[in-house]
């Protein structure tokens, strides 16, 4: 495990490399030529350079053992960096996942060792064309090779596509269904049969590599089967789900604050109407203020799940779920009123804002879009006893209180049938969990109970501040409190009936005062409201 002192280093490290190389007009020049900048990621990934593949590698294999709270901490540095070379730089760490767990002790040792020895650049080749979130509906095949029955090796058949590193990585890890299920495979460039596509036009993240891969009667022997055993792919995938969305929430978390930190001094040296922006309140309190309140509460989540991971609680997979869908979300919110808040510099690509906002739109996208987040969160959900009064445990409180009776109403009602209430259900409860997590944090802070290694740019007083800002802003219309306790109001006029429509039936119910469901996608229908 790596000591608070040697991952302030690793940071500063990052932030001196990036000083050098990777100055805001380099990184807009490397956006608009579409080009990942592939020597830097090697030097990135050079264990005689900055070595930061090292992180992840447990110390046997030649590495440092970092556990998850280590990994956010550099996935938030990096990202504030730029989100395209982190993408680049950290998918070998995605790439690598099902050798870590699910690997014989010979795969780890040779692939592992090559990762921290030579910096070997790895690709995580899951999803397809057809199967993006939905793995089940996998389309790559790897069909036995016998000899003198005995397995000797595949030859895999398919396609991948948006395959961060695609064209530039040295290793790939292959997911493909053979005779007992989906299964892992280790397939190394140039293997005959195996060709990249050209790098796709994205609309962010440019500085890193994405393309679609294909395998035409790939042959690998059978030591490149992960683990040894077929049909155990799914669940090696799903083993690292927690930790790995934790990564992409701290891309999330720090791009939204490198987007902020560019909008705040902005607003101290503009002037408008004989005084500058940041002393308008209407400016302030609309742009700032609760964007802050959101990445906090993102980033309190993170480093709560972030803990109980590197404690043993389990791969908390739901929780993942849950940092990842706050941390991006208020990542994407920061980033576009940052934009605003800039005007019309933010608004061209000569500012550094305009880019960070197309970056940070994918982190809602990859390693599960929002919406699989929102299912997931909405089929685990655990209460939340808070324990500290003063920074705000007694909202957290009424806010999953009122939750639980909209998810039992919801329930009795059979309105779970309707999978828009069951994805608004995912998030009321990631709204509701990161405000008592906040709290949590809060209150270990005031009693001196924060990891060392923990962010602590705001104080005990500040976190309350922010607590409080979360209260009255975090939902999509208010806190979290109050949401819920609308919803819940929401939820009881639903069982009751009180819009009940003559005609055809509905996919869910209208929304109040309205004639229809007001998605018009899904409801075409008049309907009216039986008041």
């Amino acid at each position: 495990m790596i000591n608070a002192k040697t991952l302030k280093l690793s940071v500063k490290s990052l932030k001196e490399f990036a000083k050098k190389r990777l100055a805001d007009a380099e990184l807009i020049a490397l956006d608009a030529r579409d080009e990942c900048p592939l020597d830097i990621v090697r030097h990135m990934c050079s264990p005689d350079k900055l070595g930061i593949q090292l992180l992840f590698i447990p110390e046997e294999f030649g590495g440092f053992g970092g556990g998850a709270f280590d990994v956010y901490c550099i996935c938030e540095e990096m990202a504030r960096i730029d989100l395209g070379v982190a993408t680049a730089v950290l998918a070998t760490f995605l790439g690598s996942d099902p050798i870590t767990v699910g690997a014989t002790p010979e795969q780890k040792k040779l692939w592992l060792s090559r990762i921290a020895e030579e910096g070997l650049l790895f690709a995580y080749g899951a999803t397809e064309p057809d199967a993006g979130s939905d793995l089940g509906a996998l389309q790559t095949t790897a069909d036995r090779v016998e000899q003198d029955g005995r397995v000797v090796g595949y030859r895999i058949n398919g396609s991948k596509q948006w395959i961060s590193n695609g064209g530039i990585a040295g290793a790939y890890t292959i997911l493909a269904s053979t005779p007992a299920g989906p299964s892992w495979f280790i397939v190394e460039r140039g293997a005959a049969g195996f060709t990249h596509g050209k790098p796709e036009d994205k609309h962010g993240i440019r500085t890193s590599n994405t393309a679609a891969l294909s395998l035409s009667d790939v042959y690998v022997d059978a030591d490149r089967l992960v683990g040894g055993v077929e049909g155990q792919g799914l669940l090696q995938a799903q083993a690292v789900f927690g930790y790995t969305r934790l990564m992409v929430a701290a891309f999330g978390l720090g791009a939204g604050w490198a987007a902020l930190d560019r909008a705040i001094p902005y607003s101290a040296k503009r002037i408008q109407a004989g005084s500058p922006l940041s002393e308008k309140q209407g400016y302030t309190h609309k742009l700032i203020v609760p964007n802050v309140a959101r990445l906090e509460a993102g980033r309190a989540y993170i480093e709560e799940t972030a803990e109980r991971i590197d404690k043993g609680e389990g791969s908390l997979n739901t929780e993942g779920a849950i940092a990842k869908y706050m941390s991006t979300e208020a990542g994407n919110t920061a980033a576009d009123a940052s934009i605003q808040a800039l005007g019309g510099y933010g608004y061209t690509h000569e500012y550094m804002v305009e880019k960070i906002s197309r970056d940070v739109r994918i982190t809602t996208i990859y390693e599960g879009t929002s919406e699989i987040m929102e299912m997931t969160i909405s089929r685990d959900f655990e209460a939340l006893d808070a324990r500290h009064s003063t920074v705000g445990a007694g909202y957290a409180a009424l806010a999953l209180h009122a939750l639980a009776e909209v998810m039992e109403r919801a329930r009795a009602g059979r309105l779970t049938r309707y999978q828009h209430i069951l994805l608004r259900m995912g998030e009321w409860i990631a709204y509701a969990e990161c405000a008592g997590t906040l709290a949590r944090r809060a209150a270990r802070m005031a009693e001196g109970q924060l990891s060392e290694k923990a962010n602590q740019r705001f104080d005990a007083v500040g976190l309350a501040a922010i607590r409080a800002d979360l209260r009255a802003r975090g939902g999509p219309q208010g806190g979290p409190g109050w949401f819920a306790v609308d919803h819940r109001r929401r939820a009881g006029r639903w069982r009751r009936g009180r819009f009940r429509g003559r005609t055809e039936s509905y996919s869910h119910p209208p929304r109040p005062g309205r004639t229809d469901c007001g998605y018009g996608f899904c409801c075409r229908r008049a309907l009216r409201p039986g008041r």
